[in-house]
């Protein structure tokens, strides 16, 4: 893209949120629309999602961005590879610089950026993340029924999450991985719900191929069998960096506020869709935000073309 194009919108984020964006955008076949993505991001690390429709044998988020994208393209949509650093509103247009120096411009713009999860850096968590070792109750609470389980994370975070997953099954490990303590009330209702607690360093989460956890290793030499296993550790980090910029408003948390109805955040002509926004962190949430900022972001374009439209 050369410097002095201005595009109908740009896209920060070509995750499921940026990407659903795209697909919908290019469809109104009118309008010069930019995807610009780093090629990171939670649907790059989960192997297989099993909440979304017409995949009932699963699909990976490596997948879904690849046929997301050839999707997109196929609509005249451009693909940039970049990291974008920072944002000005100017007076007809934003303006992105990227980590390289180059600048983009667009009339609206529209972020995805989603957030970064919060985890430890042990040997074979990777490896098992996304696949059998999951982040989000609301998605995969259903895989771990009636199976063992380890939540591995610390403090309140991990105390609430093995006491909302021990509804699904009753051989729940919880693992203290950074020793922050969890308020007593939690600690008590874990002992009640008979929740195993231990406070130690994990050294190894075992995989027994194609991501599937074996047993976390713990420093102290015990050695916690599993089937299945969540983090939480909470912390995780919201990618509003360019929201901020821009004056948006943000939730205490950190999370973009927009309209509920046209996912436009209080600055004309900015949005803000998936996990950077206010909302249960699904894959299939994200695309319905996804949808919905493309289809007001339509409306809006439309009446820049023409100033007399309603």
């Amino acid at each position: 893209m050369n410097s002095t194009d201005v595009k109908d919108c740009i896209i920060v984020g070509g995750g499921i949120a940026g990407l659903q964006a795209a697909i919908q955008l290019g469809r109104y076949s009118v309008y010069s629309v930019a995807v610009i993505d780093r090629g990171t991001g939670r649907s790059v690390i989960c192997r297989s999602y099993h909440n979304i429709l017409g995949w009932p044998k699963g699909v990976s988020g490596k997948e879904l961005r690849e046929l997301g994208r050839a999707q997109a393209e196929s609509y005249g949509v451009d693909f940039i590879e970049n990291d974008i650093r920072k944002a000005n509103r100017l007076e007809d247009y934003f303006e992105l610089t990227g980590k390289d120096g180059t600048v983009y411009r667009a009339k609206t713009l529209l972020l995805a950026t989603g957030l970064s999860d919060r985890f430890p850096d042990v040997p074979g968590l990777l490896e098992t993340l996304g696949s059998t070792v999951y982040v989000c109750p609301d998605c995969d609470g259903y895989e771990i029924q009636d199976r063992k389980t380890v939540v591995l994370g610390t403090g309140d975070p991990g105390a609430n999450m093995a006491l909302l997953l021990s509804e699904r099954t009753g051989d729940m490990t919880y693992v203290n991985h950074e020793g922050k303590p969890a308020s007593a009330e939690l600690m008590q209702r874990i002992a009640e719900r008979g929740i195993s607690y231990i406070e130690e360093r994990v050294t190894e989460v075992k995989c027994k191929g194609d991501g599937v956890i074996s047993s976390i290793e713990l420093a102290d030499g015990q050695s916690i069998p599993a089937e299945r296993g969540f983090i939480a550790f909470g912390g995780n980090r919201i990618h509003s960096d360019l929201a901020r910029q821009l004056g948006a408003e943000l939730e205490h948390n950190q999370h973009v506020k927009t309209d509920p109805r046209s996912k436009m955040t209080n600055v004309n002509y900015l949005w803000a869709a998936g996990d950077i926004g206010v909302h249960s962190e699904l894959t299939t949430v994200a695309m319905g935000e996804g949808a919905t900022a493309a289809i007001w972001i339509n409306k809006e374009l439309r009446k820049i073309a023409d100033p007399t439209r309603k």
